[in-house]
């Protein structure tokens, strides 16, 4: 899958007809290194779980188109929350205002980043189509994945909305960040790619609500993780600032547990502090320190634990492959015990 950005890319980039067309495919060919290819990881396994065959080269591309979108979402989400730092290096939009920088002033410049941004996830969306299209797919195949792409890419957008407009509100409410969770990563990051693969392979409606079992407790487990990294993990592994997401007030289960369990005087200092754009180390420290004193770290294991064990047991009762059930056990691992 790799080899097929690589190649899509440099076409891009070949291509001298179009202005700027080299530069802006060479920061999305950068922004594309690393990754934990997960969503293309999954889409391949569900193709291979349904028996897929053993003509693999259209799912790479298929593969590919996902990553591809994904690049799209990232490129946005660092937008939207105004991140520095992503995959240890400057986020998009920082990256382009430095260039612009260099010829004009600074508060130009920062405009110019944003704005370009934008634009250039929305040629990685368009780019997600192409290398789709371009997979060699059957009129069959194109016509089941086409409406699970469509619902994936909804489900997206509205999780990110969901999240966006409950930052800076702070809730006690876990269920209410569950839902979140669930609509911006467990259909978006697990279920739909495992759909599209084995919409792909010929999946049945017993096959697909199999899949949804597996995935939306794992899915959930993902982000819970990502939950705690955030905000304890080293930012040298995770590649991002363990202060964004509270600098920007997130509403995690992490943060619901705390004010859920927080006596008066905690509370109060959860909400003067998350939320809160200067927030620096010594801040961050003393809400690490309440949600260690409510248990909430705690609980969010316990959260991840109990998922974890869901989806196994959906996974055990599945009707896979034996290959595709060893494969998603070992996924379940690299997607809840992680560093980054």
């Amino acid at each position: 899958m790799d080899d097929a950005l690589t190649d899509f890319l440099a076409a891009k980039n070949n291509d001298t007809t179009q202005a700027h067309l080299p530069y802006l495919s060479q920061l999305v060919r950068e922004f594309l290194s690393g990754g934990k290819r997960i969503r293309p990881l999954l889409c391949v396994t569900g193709w291979q779980a349904i028996g897929g065959g053993d003509d693999v080269e259209p799912m790479v591309q298929v593969a590919a188109c996902l990553e591809m979108f994904h690049a799209f979402a990232l490129i946005h989400d660092d937008v939207m929350d105004n991140s520095d730092t992503r995959r240890g290096r400057p986020t998009i939009h920082r990256t382009m205002a430095a260039h612009r920088a260099l010829s004009r002033g600074p508060e130009e410049a920062e405009w110019f980043g944003v704005s370009a941004a934008v634009l250039l996830g929305d040629l990685t969306l368009t780019w997600s189509d192409e290398l789709l299209h371009k997979a060699g797919l059957s009129p069959a195949q194109l016509e089941a994945a086409l409406p699970l792409l469509a619902e994936m890419r909804t489900e997206l957008m509205l999780g990110q909305y969901l999240d966006l407009h409950a930052t800076g509100e702070l809730t006690a409410d876990v269920d209410a960040t569950l839902n979140v969770y669930r609509y911006k990563t467990a259909k978006y990051t697990i279920e739909r790619p495992l759909h599209i693969g084995a919409a792909i392979a010929g999946a049945g409606p017993q096959a697909m609500a199999a899949f949804t079992d597996y995935a939306l407790p794992l899915g959930e487990a993902f982000q819970l993780r990502d939950d705690l990294l955030g905000v304890y993990g080293d930012p040298l592994v995770t590649g991002k600032s363990r202060l964004d997401d509270l600098r920007a007030g997130k509403n995690t289960a992490l943060t619901a547990l705390a004010l859920s369990a927080a006596d008066s005087g905690q509370t109060a200092q959860l909400r003067r502090l998350l939320g809160d754009p200067l927030l620096d180390e010594e801040g961050a420290d003393t809400v690490r320190g309440i949600f260690e004193a409510t248990r909430a770290r705690d609980g969010v294991e316990r959260m991840i634990d109990d998922r974890r064990e869901q989806a196994l047991n959906a996974l055990a009762r599945a009707p896979f492959t034996a290959d595709a059930v060893a494969a998603l056990e070992q996924i379940t691992r690299m997607a809840i015990v992680r560093d980054s």
